[in-house]
């Protein structure tokens, strides 16, 4: 499976179409960063004596880290690369199990629509994503709208 990825316009999303990004190892810097980023101190994240005491394995991503690394990867691919006019959000989103420090997580798109809009020089593509940790386990599933340049509005503006 090859990586890497020019940026796709409009155009170039068909329904159907599969991409795979690189895996990204998660680490305390994250961890940390995103708790002073967004205030969330909480100890599930943050106090590895306290996770003893709970189901889990040790301490776990937030849930808004789960899907940051996810936009990240999105991004990181290249496809929207300069292509990406806005994120419009999401229709749904699980997180069906937790991240934990030194996972391994990567994220698999396929794209499930594809609309014109009003707009001319853009339009909306969804893609189904799910990302996975080194275990193939699922810890978020969702999928990502986005406001998408069209080829040809992009040429226009030379």
């Amino acid at each position: 499976m090859a990586y890497s990825y020019e940026p796709h316009y409009f155009e170039d999303f068909e329904v159907g179409k599969t991409f795979e990004t690189v895996g990204r190892t998660i680490t305390e810097t994250d961890f940390v960063m995103h708790s002073a980023l967004s205030g969330d101190w909480t100890e599930l994240h943050t106090n590895r004596e306290y996770v003893k005491d709970t189901q889990f394995e040790g301490r776990i991503a937030q849930g808004p880290m789960t899907f940051v690394q996810a936009t990240g990867l999105v991004y990181r691919s290249g496809i929207v690369e300069r292509t990406a006019v806005a994120f419009l959000g999401m229709n749904y989103m699980d997180l069906p199990a937790p991240v934990y420090i030194d996972d391994t997580v990567s994220l698999e798109m396929e794209v499930t629509e594809r609309k014109e809009l009003s707009r001319e020089d853009a339009g909306l593509v969804v893609l189904d994503c799910t990302l996975t940790n080194q275990d193939d386990t699922v810890v978020l599933a969702g999928d990502m709208k986005f406001l998408i340049k069209r080829r040809d509005a992009e040429e226009t503006d030379d």
